[in-house]
């Protein structure tokens, strides 16, 4: 790296602060606010779309490092133009909503340009082999990427918890990325991470804006474009990527396939992830999204072991998330009758 690549992911810090710093005032004076209801997690009138500082240094940070030379051509054009799909229905979305259709089109418009950009998922590192796919690998990497839009839109429910996520994955997987050879990944990693980093000093807790779906539905195609892009180059495997952004994979899924069995509508806002009953429960939003760093540093030292014996990926990988299974299961058993008594004692 030369001094100028430095420069520009440093950059991406102040960027990115000072951006939500304008974009604050802009959504203060047009009214872009998040109004809390029955099903929020704060009681607080705030501002949203604070997304569009982080996804504008991002964008203006892979472009400028594109120019240097320093990232591949098919990953600028799969993170450029399919984030600019994501940002865009959900900086709509923000201001006057959209339907989940609309929503669910755009994002599947966006995954199927990164796949094919990034040439489909071909085959898929397990450890000792590789498990061909074929077409079928291109099929799954589109509900993959569509999904993880989504997840990120579902987490990002409370102060600061997006931003740590993507701030820890990011510089996590930015370190295993460099350690693989794949040096121009590790730097769109850490360019994302401090472009997060600079929108998160607002967003900590008490937040005094929220990235809103602009910015949650961005993170989340953002890191599956470069999950996707690394597994192909052969360089860190997917299963790593799976494990560290694990929090977020397994508390959104499980909490969908629940809702789905119950006959909710999934799409819909509520308050029934793990970390939502930890906050329920008593929980201050600074202290389970410290949580959520403190597991996030762990599965690091679980993707160091991944990245150390890559004969055991696949076996490492399924008790990883065995073990993520079993805890939000627990929380969730836990804080839900704290809930149900505490909402009793309140009715009487």
């Amino acid at each position: 790296m030369n001094g100028w690549v430095i420069f520009l992911i440093l950059l991406g810090f102040p960027l990115s602060w000072t951006l939500t710093g304008l974009m604050r005032r802009y959504a203060l004076s047009h009214g872009v606010v998040d109004v809390p209801n029955e099903r929020s997690s704060h009681a607080v009138v705030k501002p949203r779309g604070g997304g569009v500082a982080i996804a504008a240094a991002f964008l203006l940070g892979i472009a400028a490092l594109a120019a240097l030379g320093v990232l591949p051509t098919n990953l600028v054009i799969a993170l450029g133009g399919g984030g600019v799909l994501v940002a865009g229905v959900g900086w709509l979305d923000d201001q006057r909503g959209l339907s989940p259709i609309s929503r669910a089109v755009v994002h599947l418009m966006a995954a199927a340009w990164a796949v094919y950009w990034l040439g489909g998922l071909p085959f898929l590192e397990i450890g000792s082999s590789r498990l061909p796919l074929h077409l079928f690998g291109a099929v799954l990497a589109v509900i993959g990427v569509a999904w993880l839009i989504n997840l990120f839109n579902f987490m990002d429910g409370i102060d600061g918890i997006a931003g740590i996520e993507t701030v820890s994955a990011g510089i996590l997987g930015g370190i295993f990325a460099a350690l693989s050879g794949a040096m121009s990944l590790a730097l769109a990693c850490w360019l994302l991470s401090f472009a997060t980093g600079g929108f998160l000093v607002w967003n900590w807790p008490p937040a005094k804006i929220f990235m809103g779906d602009v910015g949650s539905g961005f993170l989340g195609y953002s890191f599956a474009v470069m999950a996707l892009s690394s597994e192909n180059l052969k360089t860190l495997p997917l299963l790593i990527w799976i494990v560290l952004l694990g929090v977020f994979i397994v508390d959104a899924t499980a909490t969908l396939i629940r809702r789905v069995r119950q006959g909710d509508r999934w799409y819909e806002a509520h308050r029934t992830h793990a970390y939502q009953y930890a906050v329920q429960a008593g929980f201050t939003h600074g202290q389970v999204t410290v949580a959520v760093l403190v597991l996030n540093l762990g599965l690091g030292l679980i993707g160091t072991l991944m990245y150390l014996w890559p004969q055991w990926l696949l076996e490492i990988a399924v008790v990883a998330l065995g073990l993520l299974i079993w805890l939000r299961e627990s929380i969730v058993r836990r804080f839900a009758k704290v809930v149900t008594l505490s909402i009793r004692s309140t009715s009487l």
